[in-house]
């Protein structure tokens, strides 16, 4: 087998496409299938169960998977550390955030890495702190930026705390609170709220702040994106809590301080492995790059 074909095997369990993944690795959908195929009669299984409606992998592509990405990732550390031994940075860089990150001004961030490192791949993916945390642990992310309860730690990486900051409430400009200079928790227990999916950390510092005030309130709309969520309130259907930094950015909206209202403390979190090179270039960006307190 060769590096190639694990691409393309990669490419289509990520896409659940042959048709996806030959435009994203720029050939045509038949020789893609024919690496695949070969490689399948080479390992003597199939990776794939093919229909007319999806494609998904078997068991042994699940199993084969990890492996192909090691090598994948493995094949392509080595050609960076050549690279950097010369003074010059290659490689990819994948970069993990929540979608209300304000420590940072991340696309600023990523601008000027870019700017001193044209030759690096940068790749970012939003999601929710806890897959953040799961996909630089198992090396999918090179770093993230999560925003969590206070007390949080992240398990098994590396992270430095950037910011603390209190959440606000965002509400619509013809809400009643729209004109408060400030409320309580008590006064806003009795809103209808959207928020996000009980369980996740997003939810949980407002969830958290309730609760020690004694309170129940009514999440009528859980979603999983801020840009639902802001649409939601703008059109009067609720109520929402979120970070002061990041809701000051929103625009149409009111933003009313809480005085026990919920806090949110965001961190930067990078794998307890040797980064690569273009990663260690990303986190001396930042100011950090050796282990934490308790690493």
């Amino acid at each position: 087998m060769d590096l190639q074909q694990m691409r393309y095997v990669l490419a289509v369990a990520e896409t659940a496409s042959f048709t996806r993944a030959a435009e994203r690795c720029h050939v045509v959908q038949s020789a893609l299938s024919h690496q695949v195929a070969r490689l399948e009669r080479e390992l003597g299984a199939r990776l794939f169960e093919r229909t007319s409606r999806r494609v998904r992998l078997t068991t042994a592509g699940e199993a084969f998977l990890p492996a192909a990405r090691q090598a994948l990732e493995a094949a392509e550390r080595a050609r960076a550390e050549v690279a950097a031994a010369t003074g010059e940075i290659r490689g990819g860089l994948t970069v993990g955030s929540i979608p209300t990150v304000a420590a940072v001004d991340l696309p600023a961030v990523l601008r000027d890495y870019r700017l001193r490192h044209p030759q690096v791949r940068i790749r970012l993916r939003t999601g929710s702190s806890e897959q953040l945390v799961e996909q630089v642990r198992d090396g999918r992310l090179d770093a993230a930026f999560l925003g969590v309860p206070p007390g949080f730690r992240p398990q098994g990486v590396r992270d430095r705390e950037l910011a603390h900051g209190r959440h606000v409430a965002v509400v619509a400009p013809d809400h009643p609170l729209a004109t408060e200079h400030q409320v309580d928790l008590r006064r806003l227990a009795d809103e209808v709220f959207v928020d996000f999916a009980e369980g996740s950390a997003a939810r949980a510092q407002s969830d958290r702040a309730f609760a020690a005030a004694g309170l129940r309130r009514e999440v009528a709309f859980e979603v999983s994106g801020v840009e639902l969520m802001v649409r939601m309130v703008r059109h009067g259907l609720g109520i929402a809590l979120l970070p002061a930094t990041f809701a000051a950015g929103l625009h149409g909206l009111r933003r009313v301080p809480i005085t026990d209202g919920p806090v949110r403390v965001e961190h930067l979190v990078w794998s307890r492995f040797p980064p690569s090179p273009a990663a260690a270039a990303f986190l001396a960006l930042l100011g950090v790059g050796g282990p934490s307190p308790d690493a």
